[in-house]
């Protein structure tokens, strides 16, 4: 499951993509739009700026800003960045792999073999998905 912060990151992300012609956007204006907490959004948009997504700028006329065109940035990035793992089971997860204590054998264990099949078809949707996406339909 999607955490409230990888979904909140996404809709802010989605309303930087639509308002790029704006150049730098306050958090004020993205939290109120999006019905975020503002500290909480604080913490997603410094988080999404340390991974290189977004950069952001002082003073007036400050505000975030995407670093990267929309169709750049996958949604498994920016899942992996804050949710974590894309696998149910951290056997069978690419990035932060650990053995099943429970396990005897990956190659024989049929849930391994099935959520392997599971991560494959959610990577094929995320890694191929972008934050274009999240707003062509608008």
């Amino acid at each position: 499951m999607l955490s409230k912060k990888t979904k909140y990151a996404f809709h802010a992300l989605s309303y930087l993509a639509e308002n790029q012609h704006k150049g730098a956007i306050l958090i004020q204006e993205i939290a109120s739009s999006k019905k975020i907490s503002q500290k909480f959004l604080e913490s997603i948009l410094l988080d999404l700026k340390k991974a290189g997504i977004l950069g952001s700028k002082k003073g007036k006329g400050g505000g975030y800003y995407l670093l990267k065109q929309p169709e750049e940035i996958t949604l498994a990035r920016v899942i992996r960045l804050l949710n974590g793992p894309i696998a149910w089971l951290p056997c069978v997860s690419l990035n932060f792999y650990e053995k099943c204590s429970d396990c005897v054998s990956e190659a024989t264990c049929n849930m391994h073999l099935i959520m392997c099949q599971v991560r494959d078809q959610t990577l094929s949707v995320v890694e191929n998905k972008t934050v274009r996406d999240l707003i062509s339909s608008n």
